[in-house]
């Protein structure tokens, strides 16, 4: 049983719920992951990091109707109400030497004395703890990443949902959005900074009669980016006012010149050691898959995230995934990779405070084709 209103109502409620409140702190969020914890997902980590638990999946919002996703959360929601994981808290002690920091709309945490190994089971703690499943941990990268989690608090609080909930129907109602998150560690020469990078979809129709649906990339929140942060921030032992007062100074950006596109080159203003650090967080943004990377020559190795968005894409023509994967031209192509093509980025300091950042193939060769050019401007858009 479902409660029957069309998408485009809900996502209009949803909306408005998020929009409710512009102070920090204060958003309702009730995050609840497509898919339950597994059983005994412990939270503990080894110190050193040298042998985690590395779960490579990517997992989407079911395409189709906005019914058969209700059926697999109620699915879900079961399972979990069956056999209930156990997780293990995880504390830290209470620190004061955490700062909020931003450069146009990125925001980030700068720890100080804490290394990344320190942080690591906290921020997967902090994330289950805030209704999502880890999907994806790449300690020797810093990377991890949740997977698709639905906020419930969007949900309208009426009399038709008290009642499905009294009767242990309320997973049948459901928002046409979901999030998720990528955590990104960078080391420090003074301890660790935290990169929280969003990526959003919703649910819409697709035909006159509104029967079918499909799910839609939506642009990146960093409002909520920032919201999340501060919540973590608390985690850590920072108090509310505190929390609150470093949201509020880093809601206006400072003043800079807009990065231009010169002869194939991104001119970021930046130092070298700034621009390399929100580049890495612009390029979660886009969808560029960070597979190592090199600090002392200022390259990024990526390649698109493809085997996610053309998992449920049904077609190698078109649909909403192929929108979505800007990258996905034919001078992009790599018919030789059987994994999809890898590019370079490449961050070079030009002194005075300035930075460029070109995109790159395999071998190290400049590109200037389409692919090249929607990189660059997609990142000159994050980056300003």
């Amino acid at each position: 049983m479902k409660r029957s209103a069309p998408a485009a109502i809900l996502l209009a409620t949803g909306i408005l719920a998020g929009c409710s409140t512009s102070n920090p702190l204060e958003k309702k969020l009730d995050y609840k992951s497509a898919e339950p914890p597994k059983l005994g997902n412990s939270l503990e980590v080894p110190p050193d990091l040298t042998a985690p638990q590395i779960q490579n999946k990517y997992v989407i919002p079911a395409t189709g109707s906005a019914s058969a996703l209700a059926s697999s959360n109620n699915a879900a929601a079961a399972q979990q109400t069956a056999q209930p994981a156990t997780t293990e808290t995880v504390a830290i002690k209470s620190i004061d030497n955490i700062t909020m920091e931003r450069a146009g709309t990125q925001r980030w945490l700068a720890v100080k004395g804490k290394s990344p190994a320190e942080l690591w089971p906290v921020l997967k703690a902090f994330w289950q703890e805030n209704g999502f499943v880890i999907k994806t941990e790449e300690p020797d990268l810093g990377i991890m990443e949740t997977d698709w989690a639905e906020n419930r608090a969007k949900l309208p609080a009426d009399g038709i949902r008290k009642l499905m909930e009294t009767v242990g129907l309320g997973g049948a109602m459901s928002t046409p959005e979901r999030d998720k998150f990528r955590i990104r560690l960078e080391k420090t020469a003074n301890g660790t900074e935290i990169y929280f990078s969003h990526r959003g979809m919703y649910e819409t129709f697709i035909n006159e009669g509104k029967s079918d649906t499909m799910w839609q990339p939506r642009p990146v929140d960093p409002n909520l980016e920032a919201e999340l942060l501060g919540r973590f921030m608390i985690r850590m032992g920072i108090t509310e006012e505190k929390a609150k007062e470093a949201l509020k100074q880093t809601q206006t950006a400072a003043d800079k010149p807009k990065e231009a596109i010169v002869d194939g080159k991104l001119n970021i203003n930046d130092s070298f050691d700034r621009a390399w650090r929100r580049v890495g967080l612009a390029l979660d943004r886009i969808g560029l898959v960070v597979n190592d990377r090199d600090r002392s020559q200022g390259i990024y190795y990526v390649k698109p995230a493809k085997g996610e968005l053309d998992k449920n894409d049904g077609s190698s023509s078109g649909g909403f995934w192929s929108s979505l994967a800007f990258w996905k031209s034919k001078e992009a192509e790599d018919k030789t990779s059987p994994t999809g093509p890898e590019y370079r980025i490449l961050v070079k300091d030009v002194g005075n405070g300035l930075s460029t950042l070109a995109v790159q193939d395999k071998q190290g060769k400049q590109l200037s084709d389409s692919f090249a050019k929607s990189v660059l401007s997609k990142l000159q858009t994050e980056l300003q």
